[in-house]
């Protein structure tokens, strides 16, 4: 067995979230289990959360302060490590903060995490693997979403029995999909926003005394402009096909200032939020159909807290006889399913076995580890079936 903590943050960046999970692997029987002991979330120091946010926007920045930052969300990432009390752990899994995401003529060719692993090595006194993404990305991949790969090894053996494709959907500041098929392809690709508009505009609207809406409320109270909505959906992005990444850098609050300005009017708040939640509920709908489409599609990710948005997705989906649930309705918190998915991948990287799936439809992960003491103390050499078993978390 090996203790895993997880400490990661998304493209939000609303909190700082911290798992700790007990991984064991059962190679004869094909079987990895998953225990999660601790699932939190630790707030970001405002200042430096404020800072994070506006270079992901895209405000200039000098190479110093990039270094500066490094250490600062690396002390930050640690410190949330101890306090959330997974100081027991054998190995510290963190992705980093994504700050920028490098993509030119429809092809991802790097990207950018901050969050110095040394920092938290020498703060944990544990192995940290972090830079999960680059790997992939040398490989012909996009370096997002990393999620089939923890997908097909939890779903892959239902898909098979049920005969039929089944889908997940994180949503979180971008929206991505994982498809896995009954034959054992698992794919994914970013859709498009989630999150990351509806909570700019309303902290725009707001003056910064809101950062979100809250159970999609102002959404829910707001009309859809829909000369506005087809205005958004003429978006290149949407018309490319997977493998495909985005981020903040193409989906930011210039996207929505552009689409109002060619309108030619002002747009009310909640009537604009209204409008992108349907956004992101009719690109979900259309790159799950395009790709092939799905039985069912199990939702997590902050996204799953906005009523508006999980009402006006499953609406978009029950149009192609796919059923909207939750990853909750299956053992998994839809919060922290994320941090199960970097623990999962983290576990195999530090024990040196890549998981590769094809980069035409899929990521290949195989972090870079820096030593703590850590010493692989199970012999692992395949992945097999995932399980997640349950214990009363925090």
């Amino acid at each position: 067995m090996v203790r895993v903590a997880v400490v990661h943050s998304g493209t939000s960046a609303d909190a700082i979230d911290v798992a700790l999970v007990d991984i064991v692997t059962d190679e004869r029987a094909g079987v990895t289990d998953m225990t999660p002991l601790i699932l939190t979330d630790v707030a970001w120091p405002s200042a430096l959360r404020d800072r994070v946010l506006a270079i992901a926007l895209g405000e200039p920045v000098s190479i110093a302060e990039v270094a500066r930052l490094d250490v600062q969300i690396g002390e930050a990432f640690a410190d949330a490590v101890i306090r959330a009390g997974c100081h027991e752990a054998d190995l510290v899994v963190a992705p980093g903060q994504t700050v920028y995401h490098w993509v030119e003529g429809g092809r991802t060719r790097g990207t950018l995490q901050l969050g110095r692993s040394a920092v938290i090595a020498e703060r944990t006194g544990a192995a940290v693997v972090s830079d999960l993404r680059a790997a992939d990305i040398a490989a012909g991949g996009t370096g997002a979403p990393l999620m089939p790969v923890f997908d097909g090894a939890w779903l892959g053996a239902e898909a098979a029995h049920s005969g039929e494709a089944i889908a997940t959907l994180n949503l979180g500041g971008i929206a991505n999909i994982s498809r896995i098929t009954p034959v054992g392809t698992a794919s994914g690709w970013d859709t498009g926003p989630a999150n990351g508009l509806l909570d700019a505009v309303v902290m725009r609207a707001t003056s910064g005394r809101e950062s979100f809406d809250d159970d999609g409320y102002r959404a829910a109270s707001g009309r859809v402009n829909r000369h506005l909505l087809q205005i958004m959906e003429g978006h290149p992005y949407f018309a490319q096909a997977p493998p495909k990444s985005t981020g903040r850098e193409t989906f930011a609050l210039d996207f929505v200032d552009a689409a109002v300005h060619t309108l030619g009017g002002d747009v009310p708040v909640d009537d604009l939020l209204a409008t992108l939640v349907r956004l992101t509920a009719r690109t979900v709908a259309e790159s799950l159909r395009r790709a092939g489409g799905a039985s069912t599609l199990i939702a997590s990710g902050g996204g799953v807290r906005n009523s508006a948005l999980m009402a006006s997705m499953g609406d978009a989906l029950a149009e192609d006889g796919c059923t909207l649930t939750t990853s909750a309705e299956r053992g998994i918190d839809p919060i922290h399913k994320e941090s199960l998915l970097f623990a999962f991948v983290g576990y195999f990287s530090a024990h040196a076995i890549p998981i590769a799936l094809d980069p035409k439809v899929g990521p290949r992960v195989a972090g870079v580890t820096t030593p703590a003491g850590w010493a692989a103390n199970t012999r692992v050499s395949s992945i097999g079936e995932m399980q997640i078993r349950e214990r009363h978390m925090k």
